[in-house]
C-alpha cells in the first residue's frame, strides 16, 4: 500500500492510499482523484518521506520512549480540517432531497411538511427566490467524494 501526499492546483493537501505507484497514475488518468475540499481534479504528487520497514527494532532501542518531533499544524490544515468535519456533521443530521431542494423548502417554510433539516441542488435563481420570500438557505458546496459515502 502506499500513502502519497497530494496536492489540488488550489493547494489544498491531502493524503491518498493507492496499490501501488501505478494504481496512483492509471487513477489520476482517468480522473479518478480529486481533492476532497474542493473537488479539484487538478492533482499533484507532493514530496515526502518514505517509511522503511525494517524489521524488529533492538531490545534496547525498544525500551527508550519514544519522541515524536513536535510539529505545529500549519492554520490551513487546521481550518481544512474543521470544515470537513463540519460538513460530515451537516450531512449525517440532513436529509438529501436533490433537485427537489427550493420545492422542499418552501413545504417546510409554510408549514406543509415536518421541520427537518434538509440539502440538495438549487439553481441561483431558484436560492435568490428563497432568500426573498425570507427562507434562510445557505450554500455549501461538496466534493463529489463527500457526497457518497466514505470508505
Amino acid at each position: 500500500m502506499k500513502v502519497l501526499n497530494l496536492q489540488c492546483t488550489q493547494r489544498h493537501q491531502f493524503e491518498g492510499w493507492f496499490a501501488s505507484e501505478d494504481e496512483f497514475q492509471a487513477q489520476l488518468a482517468r480522473g479518478l482523484v480529486e481533492c476532497p475540499m474542493c473537488g479539484d481534479a487538478g492533482i499533484v504528487k507532493m514530496l515526502s518521506a518514505p517509511r522503511l520497514n525494517l524489521g524488529a527494532a533492538p531490545r534496547e532501542a525498544a525500551a527508550e520512549p519514544r519522541r515524536e518531533p513536535v510539529v505545529s499544524a500549519p492554520a490551513e490544515r487546521d481550518l481544512q480540517a474543521a470544515w470537513l468535519r463540519t460538513v460530515r456533521e451537516v450531512l449525517a443530521r440532513t436529509e438529501d432531497v436533490g433537485d427537489r431542494f427550493a420545492e422542499e423548502a418552501r413545504r417546510i417554510h409554510y408549514g406543509e411538511a415536518d421541520e427537518r433539516g434538509i440539502r440538495g441542488q438549487a439553481s441561483r435563481e431558484e436560492t435568490a427566490a428563497l432568500i426573498e420570500e425570507g427562507i434562510g438557505v445557505m450554500p455549501l458546496p461538496l466534493p463529489k467524494a463527500l457526497k457518497d459515502p466514505l470508505h
